[in-house]
């Protein structure tokens, strides 16, 4: 008779394990090439200027799951950022720690 893998004090585990060390840790969601782009972008801005996303442009993605994922995107590359958005654009720049809003 074998032992039910569910019942109590059953020592043969119904998960394998691996170490936490060989785990990618990164996030790559649906919009992961989107985010780059974007994070690319930012990276080339010169100071006082903003990336103009037009919301036509960016498919299935709501304006509170952009502004969401940029930031984390960001938050991720060490890079703050800004973000303003009106009927037709979302605007994204890099904070200047200087003149916080």
């Amino acid at each position: 008779m074998t032992k039910d893998p569910k019942a109590k004090g059953s020592t043969s585990p119904k998960y394998r394990q691996v170490q936490i060390s060989s785990l990618d840790k990164s996030r790559r969601g649906k919009h992961h090439d989107l985010m780059q782009g974007i994070l690319r972008e930012l990276q080339t801005l010169k100071a006082g200027a903003a990336l103009v996303i037009p919301l036509e442009d960016i498919g299935d993605i709501g304006l509170a799951n952009l502004r969401s994922a940029v930031h984390r995107a960001s938050t991720g590359a060490g890079i703050k950022i800004q973000t303003l958005a009106n009927d037709k654009n979302f605007y994204v720049w890099a904070a200047d720690e200087t003149h916080k809003q």
